[in-house]
């Protein structure tokens, strides 16, 4: 059986998936490769695409839109995935960075920082969608002062759930990463 390939563009990528994946898809064989920012992604996508020789292998590349167009950055990734010989790669845009994930599960939050009255974070308006907070790690600062984005990762990947996150980029993330573990085990998505 093949394997999944993460291209991520930082460490608490990482820390988040090696602690949420398996948890939520069991028996999935990953690999996790943390990036030192966007720049540095973008230059090892067509590198290791290309080099990669291992059968069976599907490629998701994790990238923050930090108030871009996502449109516009997924095409750039595609080019970049088309550079490497691998256009088939998944690639997923997080709205609009990764902590944005985390307040779209205020419990997930109350539940790793021990904090109950996170719960209700989704209740102020600010906070209701997510996705469309602007910086959504400075926010997380501003609420929790002992949060950090690695650490705080770890936490979140041992508490995220699939059906209780109401951010629609991680909703949109977990469901592109069940099509290509179902396409590995060979069952139909349809």
């Amino acid at each position: 059986m093949g394997r999944i390939i993460f291209l991520l563009e930082e460490v608490s990528m990482k820390a988040l998936l090696d602690g949420l994946l398996p948890r939520l898809f069991p028996g999935m064989e990953f690999l996790c490769i943390a990036h030192e920012g966007k720049h540095d992604l973008r230059q090892s996508v067509p590198r290791k695409l290309k080099a990669w020789r291992e059968p069976g292998v599907r490629f998701i590349v994790l990238h923050d839109n930090d108030g871009r167009d996502c449109k516009a950055l997924k095409k750039e990734i595609a080019d970049l995935c088309r550079q490497g010989n691998k256009p088939e790669t998944l690639i997923r845009i997080v709205c609009q960075e990764l902590e944005a994930w985390y307040f779209g599960e205020p419990e997930a939050l109350a539940e790793a920082y021990q904090k109950e009255e996170l719960k209700t974070l989704n209740y102020q308006a600010r906070y209701r969608i997510s996705d469309e907070i602007v910086k959504p790690s400075d926010e997380l600062m501003s609420i929790i002062p002992e949060f950090q984005k690695k650490s705080g990762a770890r936490l979140m990947g041992e508490c995220l759930t699939r059906d209780r996150n109401r951010s629609h980029s991680f909703r949109v993330f977990l469901s592109g990463v069940r099509a290509e573990f179902n396409e590995i085990r060979g069952i139909s998505s349809n």
